[in-house]
């Protein structure tokens, strides 16, 4: 099965990502599998994006009251006994489809992760 740029842009992986894909399998993937790489490599699954970005933010401070973890959020002490939460979602299905109801979807991921 011959890949395209097109097909590769449909399912957000790049050249270099379907070339680990080859080199990993030792092999072309299948349709389901190669829509199963989009999926799980894709930044609302795997973060592929942000991931590294936020892996340049120092965790050894005095400052960070709570690392990230499991689940991507992490608080700072910015003095005078407050302290600022931060979180990355990608969980807000169905966006697209449902504008509100998809925000309402990923605020409460949001806070759910930050609570927990």
């Amino acid at each position: 099965m011959a890949v395209t740029k097109e097909t590769l842009d449909e399912i957000a992986l790049s050249q270099a990502e379907y070339d680990l894909i080859l080199e990993r399998l030792d092999r072309e993937p299948n349709p389901v599998e190669l829509g199963m790489f989009g999926a799980l490599w894709s930044e609302h699954c795997g973060y592929k994006h942000s991931r590294p970005l936020l892996r340049m933010f120092s965790q050894e401070s005095s400052r960070v009251l709570s690392q990230t973890g499991a689940e991507n959020a992490g608080a700072v002490d910015i003095g005078d006994g407050l302290a600022v939460v931060f979180k990355v979602e990608s969980h807000n299905h169905p966006s697209a489809v449902e504008p509100l109801q998809g925000a309402a979807t990923g605020v409460g991921g949001i806070v759910r992760d930050i609570l927990a």
